[in-house]
């Protein structure tokens, strides 16, 4: 599998990301700067969390405005897959390329644990190797996590069967419109989420829970 890791100023998961791309595929992700026009020939394209640009304006305003957004908008028309973590997830909001929004935690603090999500569709490109309604465990750290959308847009999402993650068993750690922590774009090749799944890989993290999204991915560019 061929991916690209975006990079900009404030995001501190890239390293992580791509960590876990290379150790899942073997090989590493290209790494592409904020002011790129033009995108590299790969299967799959990942914006990592972080703060970019400080969070100023709105979390992912600027960066959405970046000359490589463009790009990633372009590449996901044509049906690359696009992934969006925690800060990824706010930038791809912001740019557009998914519904609904994501606000101030309920609780107004940062919040940064393990939560428990449910695959609410796993019939995804990104969901395919769990079951359906699989328990998993993932952390987050965020501190603008709470998911909204109209209730137009929310009934779409969901009747369309677009949310792919929730938080399950009461841990929704941001007040999230009904659990939800992750979603996909009407064709289902751009995903967003506030949980990491990077960070729960291997048994030195103290769990795998979040190594079947990356196997999902992998098995398509097989």
């Amino acid at each position: 599998m061929k991916s690209a890791v975006i990079q900009l100023p404030g995001l501190n998961r890239d390293r992580d990301m791509i960590a876990a791309l290379t150790k899942i595929s073997g090989k590493p992700p290209l790494t592409v700067w904020q002011t790129e026009t033009e995108l590299p020939d790969v299967d799959l394209i990942v914006i990592p969390g972080g703060f970019s640009y400080g969070d100023y304006l709105r979390c992912g305003a600027i960066a959405a405005r970046m000359p490589v957004m463009r790009a990633v908008a372009e590449k996901a028309a044509q049906g690359v897959l696009v992934m969006g973590v925690c800060n990824g997830f706010q930038i791809l909001l912001e740019a557009g390329l998914l519904p609904g929004a994501l606000m101030r935690n309920a609780s107004l603090k940062f919040v940064c644990r393990h939560v428990k999500l449910q695959v609410a569709n796993a019939n995804t490109a990104f969901t395919r190797a769990y079951s359906p309604g699989q328990i998993i465990r993932c952390p987050v750290a965020h501190h603008d996590g709470n998911y909204f959308a109209d209730p137009e847009t929310l009934a779409r999402i969901e009747g369309e069967g677009q949310v792919v993650f929730r938080y399950a068993e009461g841990t929704n750690p941001n007040g999230s419109v009904n659990d939800i922590a992750g979603i996909v774009n009407e064709a289902g090749n751009v995903l967003g989420l506030m949980p990491h799944p990077e960070n729960l890989i291997e048994d030195a993290h103290g769990g795998t829970d979040g190594r079947p999204l990356f196997e999902s991915v992998m098995s398509l560019a097989a």
